[in-house]
């Protein structure tokens, strides 16, 4: 449906849309236009919030020109006209929506529910449709009419800024995801493959050898986004797409997430770099597990060790001293409260305990062995294959930031704030990295499949890897991830983290460790210690294995 360009005319106005477009340019218009409406004079101008009265004409109004087709009616009576008025046409035109009936429920206060029924028509195909949404009347800015506030959502609960509604051939074949053993991967089953499985069938629907269907959808503004399925109105032939996910892995990942809000998960094999998890529990729907960029807290303290260990500057039995606290640059960093000071502290120590200021008192280096703020940086981007913008997972991801940053924030980076900016994909490969001492890039789809090329790092030597391996499996055993990791058998090592961020009364959780031949990283927004909450997810993942 990409390719089509749909002419419509709805209310006796003329509209040509091609995919988001025409949705993009009102958006700009909108931003300094003011409120939708009708004009009014200054001795007409109401303020203060809309009565319900005035909340139950302004609803009314607006229902009864979606109800015909009147887009340029019904953006008249929102506070947005330029922006809603081309997804209302689009509504009636491209997308075919026909014989729409809209029920109101009872409001609450300003909000008013609804429910919508109506025919999906094309090309004597018919299917109906139904689903309920909910709108909010507000007092416009500048007229002092009630008005509807207009959000994409109004239309389609689904819908979100930039996004439009199609009818028509699909733009990709439907596909059956399969995992790494052919079992069938739907998003009933697995809810956080949902966009997953979209992207996958819009990037490679037309590889896997099936035939497209017609079908209603959301045409996303980022075409890497693809299209969402709502209404299947001619079935078409299914191609089978085996990924790398593992069915047994997802389905404990899923069921992770759910114990705490605002939470992401991934897990990886380190040795292929094959993604065989990702689950997200958020009420926005974003794949912050891929897409995510946030401080990673302690996490981060896996790379800082590894440029400790590769620059010389002191390596896991060698002093790592955790004095109190630590001044750099004029900025006092402290430690976790309750954390006993260890002058004699070596770096294994100093990991294990998750000590702030032992990192701290290191990241200048030595008088023989200096470190620069590019020091890190490096580290990240030649061992770890980190923040160079070019991993090719098989769906839109996001492969961490480090910068090379001077004063405070170079010691900030260093125990996982400042500017350092992470997500559980990328965690999860800093774990695989370190037990193994060679960057796999993460993927969910074989690369021979579209010949894409995958990002390539160095890696770490035998030395380090081994050091970093060490160290973390005395943290899972004995150190800040041991509660979290009781009870896993095989061979296991994992690091916590606790990412204070401004504004927030608790900081981010951080967890990423390993068992055998899996990692998994997670991270729960202001779940607070990385082992009281994320620590808890990974260790689930981890014992249901690959």
């Amino acid at each position: 449906m990409r390719n089509g360009a749909k002419a419509a005319i709805v209310g006796g106005v003329f509209a040509v849309m091609v995919g988001g477009a025409g949705y993009g340019a009102y958006n700009i218009v909108s931003a300094v236009s003011g409120d939708g409406g009708a004009a009014g004079t200054a001795a007409e101008k109401k303020t203060g919030p809309p009565s319900a009265d005035e909340v139950e004409e302004a609803s009314r109004a607006f229902f009864a020109a979606w109800k015909k087709g009147d887009a340029a009616t019904a953006a008249a009576e929102t506070n947005n006209a330029q922006a809603a008025r081309p997804l209302l046409v689009a509504y009636g035109g491209q997308a075919h929506i026909t014989k729409v009936k809209i029920t109101p429920g009872t409001p609450a206060g300003t909000t008013v529910p609804f429910s919508v029924s109506a025919t999906v028509s094309y090309e004597g195909k018919r299917k109906p449709l139904a689903y309920e949404s909910e709108l909010t009347v507000v007092r416009g800015k500048t007229t002092g009419r009630a008005l509807v506030d207009w959000q994409p959502s109004v239309v389609h609960p689904e819908l979100k800024t930039g996004d439009t509604l199609v009818t028509g051939e699909a733009a990709s074949p439907p596909i059956e995801a399969v995992d790494r053993n052919g079992v069938v991967l739907t998003k009933e089953k697995y809810p956080s493959l949902g966009p997953v499985l979209d992207s996958l069938r819009d990037k490679y629907g037309d590889k896997a050898g099936g035939t497209p269907g017609v079908e209603l959808a959301i045409r996303h503004e980022s075409e890497e986004a693809g299209d969402t399925s709502l209404v299947t109105l001619a079935k078409g032939e299914a191609g089978k797409l085996r990924t790398t996910f593992s069915a047994g892995a997802q389905a404990a990942a899923e069921k992770a997430v759910k114990r705490f809000a605002e939470s992401s998960v991934v897990a990886v094999k380190p040795s292929t770099g094959e993604v065989l998890a990702i689950a997200n529990h958020r009420e926005d729907g974003f794949n912050a597990a891929f897409e995510g960029k946030v401080a990673p807290g302690s996490t981060m303290k896996i790379i800082t060790a590894a440029m400790f260990i590769d620059n010389g500057v002191t390596s896991m039995n060698s002093p790592a001293p955790c004095p109190p606290d630590a001044v750099w640059m004029s900025t006092k960093f402290p430690n976790l409260k309750g954390m006993e000071p260890n002058e004699g502290a070596t770096l294994a120590n100093s990991f294990m305990r998750s000590c702030n200021t032992a990192f701290v008192k290191l990241i200048d280096g030595t008088d023989e062995k200096p470190l620069t703020d590019e020091s890190l940086t490096t580290e990240a981007q030649e061992r770890f294959g980190l923040g160079k913008d070019n991993w090719k997972t098989g769906v839109v991801s996001f492969d961490g930031s480090v910068p090379a940053s001077p004063g405070p924030y170079r010691a900030a980076n260093a125990i996982g704030q400042g500017q350092v900016q992470m997500n559980p994909l990328n965690m999860a490969s800093v774990t695989a990295t370190a037990i193994t001492g060679t960057f796999r890039q993460p993927v969910v789809v074989s690369p021979k499949l579209d010949n894409r090329q995958l990002a390539t790092a160095r890696g770490l030597s035998s030395g380090t890897a081994a050091q970093l391996k060490q160290m973390m499996r005395l943290t899972a055993t004995g150190g800040t991830a041991q509660k979290a990791m009781s009870g896993l058998g095989g061979d296991i090592g994992a690091k916590t983290g606790s990412a204070e961020v401004d504004g927030k009364e608790a900081p981010d959780s951080w967890f990423t460790g390993f068992r055998n031949d899996i990692a998994a990283a997670a991270m729960v927004q202001q779940g607070g210690h990385g082992g009281d909450a994320a620590g808890p997810i990974v260790a689930q993942v981890l014992r249901a294995g690959g």
